[in-house]
């Protein structure tokens, strides 16, 4: 049998490397109040699209997997449509993000994602395909959805959940706080964001391994 000495030895190590790789990972995710990070990704039409393209506007970046039950909810429901719609309407550029592995079965190729965008009638600016998850993980992306918002001085000052029913049931919809409208209507006007940080909830963004 091992002992508690030789497990601590050979576990040691092991932990150390977790906690460093967590640390780090901590360290480069986005935080609200600072710098949004910068980005250049391929769209699903295949043009590159950068951050800095939208410098001087308010930028609303969306985590999305359409194999996601909480994305469907938000998706069959309109609620996200009707969300996208309301920030473009106002000149709010809005981005959705798709991090998901090209080896996971949730993976859509970029023809495929835009059909589904098209088919559900998104409003979006563009869909922006982070199959390397650089932009996810630079963000601290976990779910989706994961809903950022950018000011024009480039600033992020909201990081969370869409609203404030984590279920994946649209009958929850109607009683919610959409966090990201209440925060884009302050922002607009001038104000600072009241709750600009809260616990984002849906599935688990679907990152390559090693990224």
């Amino acid at each position: 049998m091992m002992s508690r000495r030789s497990f601590a030895v050979l576990i040691g190590p092991v932990l150390g490397a977790m906690l460093g790789t967590l640390a780090t990972v901590s360290a480069w995710a986005a935080s609200v109040g600072q710098a949004a990070p910068p980005f250049t990704v391929t769209d699903t039409s295949g043009k590159q699209v950068s951050l800095a393209d939208f410098k001087g506007k308010h930028v609303v970046l969306e985590w999305v997997n359409p194999g996601c039950p909480f994305v469907v909810k938000h998706y069959s429901s309109s609620n996200m449509q009707a969300t996208q719609k309301d920030a473009t309407a106002k000149g709010v550029v809005w981005l959705a993000v798709n991090s998901t592995a090209t080896e996971h079965r949730d993976f859509l190729a970029p023809a495929a994602m835009t059909q589904w965008m098209q088919g559900q009638k998104a409003a979006a600016n563009a869909t922006l395909m982070d199959t390397d998850g650089k932009v996810g993980r630079a963000y601290g992306a976990r779910t989706t959805p994961h809903m950022y918002i950018i000011n024009p001085a480039g600033t992020l000052v909201y990081a969370g959940g869409i609203d404030d029913k984590p279920t994946a049931n649209a009958a929850d919809i109607p009683g919610a706080i959409n966090h990201v409208k209440v925060a884009l209507q302050e922002t607009l006007a001038g104000k600072a964001v009241t709750t600009a940080s809260t616990k984002p909830y849906g599935c688990s963004v679907k990152y390559a391994s090693g990224a």
